[in-house]
């Protein structure tokens, strides 16, 4: 059964069709081309969007799971009581060292007559410097009781790209040669 508002619907889809056939025979061929090429890639564009949309939302739901997973990490992290570590006897240095006693080696990491970092020896007890006798400041990190230690203290700030760091040593607080003081001399 045809009703009057379908019978209706097809005479307007007629007039309209009409309408565009009339100004389609009216349009430029090579414009009419290039309408239709433009509709493709806008039509590929959408589709490339909408990949990519899917694929960000897939991204955006990886994230939001570790977040999750962090911020329960974060609470349990929070919920433990906080273990006090004690230093063990390696960790902290002897008395006789702290005061200067005995043999001590240190890194020296440069010397220099124009740069004065006295200032930041108060900061730090491991940073430390001595004027030479014509005015040349050499300044030092750590303090060991081994030479090895040192040495391989060296080897890291040589790494971390500090080239001109050396063992030095010390006797009761005064800078005496590797050499004496690995040979027991003084």
């Amino acid at each position: 059964m045809i009703t009057a508002a379908s019978v209706q619907a097809q005479e307007v889809d007629k007039a309209v069709l009409k309408a565009w056939k009339k100004r389609l025979k009216e349009t430029d061929p090579l414009e009419f081309k290039r309408i239709l090429e433009d509709r493709e890639l806008m039509t590929a564009d959408l589709v490339k969007a909408k990949q990519e949309n899917i694929s960000q939302a897939s991204v955006l739901s990886t994230r939001e799971a570790e977040i999750a997973a962090l911020k329960e990490e974060v609470e349990k992290l929070k919920s433990r009581p906080v273990e006090v570590v004690q230093p063990t006897t390696k960790d902290v240095i002897p008395s006789s060292v702290a005061s200067g006693e005995g043999v001590t080696y240190k890194v020296q990491i440069g010397a220099f007559r124009n740069k004065d970092l006295v200032k930041f020896f108060k900061n730090s007890p491991n940073f430390s410097g001595d004027v030479d006798s014509d005015g040349a400041k050499k300044y030092t990190l750590g303090q060991f009781t081994d030479y090895w230690e040192a040495d391989n203290f060296k080897k890291y700030l040589r790494e971390m790209g500090v080239t001109d760091a050396w063992v030095v040593s010390y006797k009761n607080g005064e800078r005496v040669s590797i050499k004496d003081a690995l040979e027991g001399a003084l």
